[in-house]
């Protein structure tokens, strides 16, 4: 009898797929391996190595395995998905090259269309992401995900309405796309006129979608008791554990955190991370990614973790994993930080806030309870970036500059009104606008435009785009007083500014998400920033402009009166937030629900 040695008889490569999409990626990365030790140019088992490597998070194997392949085949879809793991090593002109040799190989690609899109919207080209999309729905008019991303960068390009009416047809086309549910509901805040009932009954249709895939589990493996000997185990669920405005807004408060009535877990849901996750990482008893599981294996994971309270930190921002809070994997789940109105997600108990976003009889408009923060919901982390405040531009320049470095999109007709209007009240003054959609040529056209239909020449103007984030600092250096849009206000670039000595004028809103700078304001001891209507907006502008003392001495000692401010006091802030997850823990507990 002749012995057959296995090596030389590898399983066949549709045994190692059937286990790679059943998930089991351990065993068929085994079988690539066996049919590579017998075929090692076997281009397909290189490429779907490469695949398993970019789906455990190990991109430089992902791309070399890849890469292999296609020294050995040339195909568009290796091509591809080379780009998506150049794409996640922060390689993006590797990756848009990548799409390029895919769309090639193949011009009606529809994946390589639209993932150079994406990439080319995160690189701030925002007419080539539209035309990509345009693409994609030109090839496949059903293709829900295009009908998303394309709604994604008309956001950027400030057209909501159009933007809109996309998310609208990829739900319809997909009612089960929570992305694009999650998208909708995050724009249709920023509309001028809000609708809340449209709002709650979007949110509320998000909130079935996502009960309905789940089996929410009635049994936890912690104990049910009020009083409790050991720290309350606390999960935070984000995308943004980095570089990001949650990322500065959890930083020092977690070095605060009292770990004899706290233990935090984090559970990040992108493989992405920076200088300022390595920092806070040490924080946190436990890290793990959940970027690769499933809502039910990720919620699974966290029950087993035998996590108390788990809290979102993202809301309907991008790479949320709301879905998975409908398991209910712990016994308290909260929503806070990251987003501004209701989640939807019955299974999501309490929303934090403070008496600011969430005044008294705003209740009706959240599925959640409502839960108070003293003081404010928010913590500051002052920037590692020493930049100096610099003296009040006024005094050298003979004018007056205006400033407002938020997103584009949040300046709307009506304030664009108001602060024309301002600009014509103040004399010689000057509006110094910083965004990231200003890099483009059409963006800064449209908006010299938008301000000439209000009578305002663009000499008056400064328009500038992105910048590091020292320069973005230093920029400051030249707005006197800062302007905060309506009925979305500046968050972070509101105390951001308040940082570098400048304040800012903002208007009170009737929502959450309008409070937000006022909030911040009233924490910072500076109320009288904050204008109750429009004319008062008006009011306060010119009055300040036309105080140069008040502005100098406010710019001078600003940065010191923050510091102690509940704004910044994380060891305050750190108290105020224990003191929240315990009294959450005994009502629910308890039985006040």
């Amino acid at each position: 009898m002749t012995m057959v040695n296995d090596a030389q008889c590898p399983p066949p490569i549709e045994a190692g797929l059937a286990l790679q999409q059943a998930g089991r990626l351990a065993e068929a990365a085994a079988v690539y391996r066996q049919i590579l030790a017998v075929t090692p140019q076997h281009h397909d088992a290189l490429h779907l190595l490469g695949l398993i490597a970019y789906r455990e998070g190990d991109y430089v194997a992902s791309t070399e395995l890849i890469m292999a392949a296609l020294s050995h085949h040339a195909s568009e879809i290796f091509y591809g998905n080379l780009g998506n793991a150049f794409a996640a090593r922060g390689m993006p002109a590797a990756a848009i090259e990548s799409f390029r040799h895919a769309l090639s190989l193949r011009p009606d690609y529809v994946p390589a269309h639209n993932n150079l899109g994406n990439l080319l919207r995160e690189q701030g080209r925002f007419v080539e992401s539209v035309a990509c999309f345009r693409a994609v729905i030109g090839l496949s008019p059903d293709y829900a995900e295009g009908h998303n991303n394309l709604a994604n960068v008309l956001v950027d390009l400030g057209e909501l309405e159009s933007a809109i009416d996309h998310y609208r047809r990829a739900i319809a086309l997909r009612p089960d796309l929570l992305e694009a549910r999650s998208n909708l509901l995050f724009i249709l805040s920023y509309r001028e006129r809000f609708d809340a009932a449209d709002y709650l009954r979007e949110v509320r249709d998000f909130g079935r979608v996502a009960a309905e895939r789940a089996t929410p589990w009635q049994d936890w493996h912690v104990p049910l008791t009020v009083r409790r000997q050991q720290p309350f185990r606390v999960g935070f669920v984000s995308g943004d554990l980095k570089v990001h405005p949650t990322g500065h807004f959890l930083e020092s408060l977690l070095a605060h955190i009292d770990r004899r009535r706290i233990e935090l877990v984090a559970y990040p849901t992108r493989r992405l991370e920076d200088a300022l996750t390595e920092r806070i990482k040490p924080h946190f008893a436990e890290w793990t990614n959940i970027a690769s599981l499933s809502d039910e294996a990720a919620a699974r994971r966290i029950r087993e973790d035998r996590i108390d309270i788990l809290v979102d930190l993202s809301g309907h921002m991008n790479f949320n994993r709301l879905a998975l809070f409908a398991w209910r994997p712990a016994p308290v789940q909260a929503s806070w930080l990251g987003y501004f109105a209701s989640t939807g997600v019955a299974a999501i108990d309490y929303l934090l806030g403070d008496a600011h976003v969430l005044p008294v009889g705003a209740e009706a408009q959240y599925v959640e309870r409502l839960w108070r923060l003293p003081d404010s919901y928010l913590c500051f982390t002052p920037p590692a970036e020493d930049v100096a405040l610099g003296a009040l531009p006024m005094f050298t320049r003979r004018h007056v500059t205006f400033g407002c470095f938020n997103h584009l999109m949040k300046m709307n007709d009506r304030v664009v009104d108001v602060w024309a209007r301002i600009l014509h009240a103040v004399p010689g003054s000057r509006l110094f606008l910083k965004a990231k959609q200003l890099d483009v040529r059409e963006t800064r056209e449209a908006t010299f435009a938008r301000f000439a239909a209000a009578g305002i020449d663009a000499r008056r103007l400064v328009l500038e785009g992105r910048s590091p984030r020292s320069e973005y600092f230093a920029a400051y250096r030249n707005v006197d007083i800062a302007l905060s849009p309506f009925p979305y206000p500046g968050g972070t670039t509101s105390v951001e500014g308040l940082w570098m000595g400048v304040p800012v004028l903002c208007l009170r809103g009737e929502r959450f998400v309008s409070n937000i700078c006022a909030s911040m304001l009233d924490a910072a001891g500076l109320a009288d920033w904050i204008a109750e209507d429009e004319d008062e907006y008006v009011a306060k502008a010119i009055a300040f402009a036309n105080d140069p003392m008040r502005l100098a001495v406010l710019r001078d000692g600003l940065r010191d009166a923050l510091i102690v401010s509940p704004l910044v006091d994380a060891p305050r802030f750190a108290r105020n937030l224990e003191d929240a997850f315990e009294g959450m823990w005994r009502e629910r507990v308890g039985g006040g629900q």
